[in-house]
């Protein structure tokens, strides 16, 4: 694939920005935040051929009608695909795709299909998000070599002008999110396309919007996650606890399960790196939940640079109340018709095992939008060198909450033809709920076996 770098609101960039050494940022470059920047570090300007658009603020919150129960409309249910990528014309898109997606051409090259619509840069965020990046900008500090971060308590989007990979990658795991509570769905599609739901219950919380959790206490806490599996009946009862560091080589991941069988709890090492993901059937890593996150400790993150790619964007399909999974699921992977892609300008950033550790993935290349700093898509080589599994990040925006976040996540294994499909609701009793107001009780592993009860 053609490697375009691209400029960053007069900040130069260099294939040779790998290095993990935190860089000051002057004044200058601050003041490029809400001006040639948008105020979390996107370009604000379209690109030159008018593909992608200028970036006006995203969304109003008004955007569309709630429609009850966490769900909305989809203000763009009434535009159509500009066109169609394929099997048989993928090669005069290909400076625009990423390896993933010419290698899904190539495994499925009757189904897969990528419908490209019209690019609408949704995304935007409360003012006070925007405020906070712009007085914390430059105060984030790499620790540990770049494994961690410091000087950056409870804070979002720690370096809204990244000049390393490891920078992006915490730009990931620190991007504003909000606390929630949800239901969803979680399939391993076999083969012929049959399939068993997974019915997941998740609440998180986040420090800086939890009233009783005092910041000067828990100065390295990011967040506090709590899954429980409420079907099918074998697995129902079981639930996974979790609190994440901001630097886990100091403060390791703390991680506890209650058994519901055993009716037990006990510490949970293995939720980190390339443990099993929860009731996942081998198809995806701790690590692979929510594209990625954790400790960055077992690689060497370099940048790669930017570049135009046609990404999963405004999937408002895919969060439209009533779609059915059945029809979603399919064999090989989900259903294009309940896909939309646009061209959006994203960081590529390329994780290699360091020398010393392990994991599965011996190398990962994430692939970055630029104004919501969520990885999009995910592509993971094995030990040989082969690219093994492909990971596509829906990416939806809850425009009433000014929150985007993942409509669906996909990770397809391109060896063994299936794939593992997560997060979707549109047949729960409620979308994701944001007026969720937890307190730190919720989260702790004396409150495991209460959320157990079957």
């Amino acid at each position: 694939m053609q490697q375009t770098l691209l400029g960053v609101g007069g900040l130069a960039l260099s294939l040779m920005a790998s290095s993990v050494m935190a860089q000051t940022l002057t004044q200058a470059e601050i003041d490029q935040l809400g001006t040639s920047l948008t105020p979390i570090g996107a370009e604000k300007a379209g690109n030159a051929a008018g593909t992608i658009p200028e970036w006006t603020g995203g969304l109003s919150p008004n955007a569309g009608q709630a429609l009850g129960d966490n769900f909305y409309e989809d203000p763009y249910a009434d535009q159509q695909p500009e066109f169609v990528i394929t099997a048989q014309n993928y090669q005069q898109y290909k400076d625009n795709l990423t390896p993933g997606q010419i290698a899904m051409f190539e495994r499925y090259p009757e189904t897969f299909k990528m419908p490209v619509y019209k690019t609408e840069r949704s995304v935007g965020y409360p003012q006070e998000v925007y405020d906070q990046v712009k007085a914390t900008a430059g105060q984030a500090k790499l620790v540990n070599g770049g494994d961690g971060i410091s000087d950056f308590s409870h804070g979002t989007f720690a370096f809204p002008i990244p000049k390393s990979g490891a920078e992006i990658i915490w730009n990931h795991n620190t991007r504003y999110r909000l606390n929630v509570h949800r239901w969803y769905m979680q399939a391993m599609p076999q083969t012929n396309g049959s399939f068993t739901l997974i019915k997941l219950e998740e609440e998180v919380g986040y420090p800086q919007q939890m009233s009783d959790v005092d910041e000067s206490t828990m100065p390295n806490t990011l967040l506090f996650f709590k899954q429980r599996v409420n079907a099918p009946a074998r697995l129902a009862g079981n639930v996974l606890l979790v609190h994440d560091s901001l630097d886990q080589l100091k403060e390791p991941r703390m991680a506890w399960v209650y058994n519901a069988g055993q009716r037990r709890v006990r510490r949970a090492p293995q939720v980190a790196y390339d443990g099993p993901g929860t009731a996942s059937d081998g198809m995806r890593t701790s690590d692979n939940f929510a594209m990625y996150n954790g400790a960055p400790d077992r690689y060497n993150w370099q940048l790669v640079g930017k570049k135009e790619v046609y990404i999963p964007y405004n999937s408002g399909k895919l969060t439209r109340r009533g779609t059915e999974y059945g029809d979603v699921l399919q064999a090989g992977h989900i259903n294009p018709d309940f896909t939309r892609f646009e061209l959006h300008r994203v960081w590529e950033v390329q994780g290699n095992v360091k020398e010393g550790q392990r994991h599965i993935y011996a190398q990962r290349n994430f692939f970055v939008d630029e104004d919501s700093w969520m990885i999009a898509l995910a592509d993971h080589y094995d030990g040989r060198g082969t690219l093994w599994r492909v990971g596509e990040g829906h990416i939806g925006f809850n425009y009433a909450n000014q929150i985007p976040g993942y409509s669906i996540e996909t990770l397809y294994d391109l060896l063994a033809g299936r794939y593992i499909a997560l997060g979707m609701y549109t047949e729960e009793v409620s979308g994701p709920d944001f007026d969720f107001e937890p307190n730190y009780n919720q989260f702790t592993p004396a409150a495991l076996r209460a959320s157990g009860i079957r």
